[in-house]
């Protein structure tokens, strides 16, 4: 996206400056040409010219919706990942970035991804609000405690770019920096086989699932009823308030830890709460779980926000 951005920034840069030229160089020049030459000098009305406040009136505002047009559809495709990308999580702690490849992996302070891979990172906070900022590939995301937020590039050349996190979160703030690191795909396969992880993402989510005794109500024969979550992910949710919601992270992350705010159609409001008892990175772990389930089964609704005995 970095030529993007730099194009309409340069445009906007262009514009400014070229009305701000035109601007003082008119001044200069109707300041000497219509100057007072003597003090019996006297003024002669001005007639207005209709045409004139027309053209003046229709060009900047012919400028200004060629910038907003251009700068909200750069907006939209910012912010609206595709949908084939690599998705990697991220979660910012005081002062430090912690990443999660669905492989396993786990780094702190560092991403590597592959050349010319779109890259979907899902960010969450621990603590308080950081920004998860790329200055080289033009792109920044606040990231916000109590919900995801995502942000997405696609590198296009090898090497190592900056990262920062661009919102003030404490003492140490200037210390929270890490670095990108983009490599050849075949070098990037190697990496992650290297990093040997006892688990994928998934697999430490099922393991987490099951300890936390999820599965003897979400899963095969429950005791209490439940909603059952195979297929679940991205389906529409209908609730008992007669709203549908879409079952994405925010929505499963939610159903774990305020599981009464909306509770689904047909069930009980009995699952607790587990927040305070499960971490962000554990939290993310049981998301790629959910959504390895994939379509085994017609998806009804996850949480019943309500009576996931997770």
């Amino acid at each position: 996206m970095a030529a993007r951005v730099d194009a309409l920034f340069f445009f906007l840069v262009g514009v400014s400056l070229f009305f701000a030229a035109l601007i003082c160089i008119l001044i200069v020049y109707f300041a000497i040409k219509y100057r007072r030459r003597s003090e019996d000098e006297q003024l002669a009305p001005i007639e207005g010219d209709l045409r004139l406040e027309i053209l003046w009136t229709v060009i900047p505002l012919g400028l200004t919706m060629v910038m907003f047009v251009w700068g909200a559809k750069l907006f939209f495709v910012t912010y609206h990942p595709p949908s084939n990308s690599l998705e990697i999580n991220v979660v910012a702690k005081q002062w430090m970035w912690k990443v999660q490849h669905p492989e396993g992996n786990r780094e702190i302070n560092e991403l590597h991804v592959p050349l010319g891979r779109i890259v979907k990172l899902t960010l969450a906070s621990q603590d308080v609000i950081h920004s998860f900022y790329l200055p080289s590939f033009r792109t920044k995301m606040d990231v916000v405690p109590g919900r995801y937020t995502t942000e997405w590039f696609q590198a296009t050349r090898i090497g190592n770019y900056h990262l920062f996190c661009a919102e003030y979160c404490g003492t140490k703030h200037s210390g929270m920096v890490g670095q990108v690191v983009v490599m050849d795909p075949a070098d990037y396969q190697i990496w992650l086989t290297q990093g040997s992880p006892g688990s994928t993402l998934a697999q430490a989510g099922e393991s987490r699932f099951r300890e936390l005794g999820c599965s003897g109500c979400h899963m095969g024969s429950s005791v209490v009823r439940a909603p059952p979550l195979e297929g679940l992910y991205g389906k529409p949710v209908p609730l008992q308030n007669g709203q549908i919601v879409r079952a994405d992270d925010g929505y499963i992350r939610d159903s774990i830890l305020l599981p009464n705010a909306q509770i689904t159609a047909g069930y009980d409001a009995v699952m607790p709460s587990f927040q305070g008892h499960i971490t962000e990175e554990e939290l993310l772990e049981i998301i790629a779980y959910i959504k390895s389930l994939g379509s085994k089964a017609p998806a009804q609704a996850l949480g019943s926000r309500a009576e996931e005995q997770r």
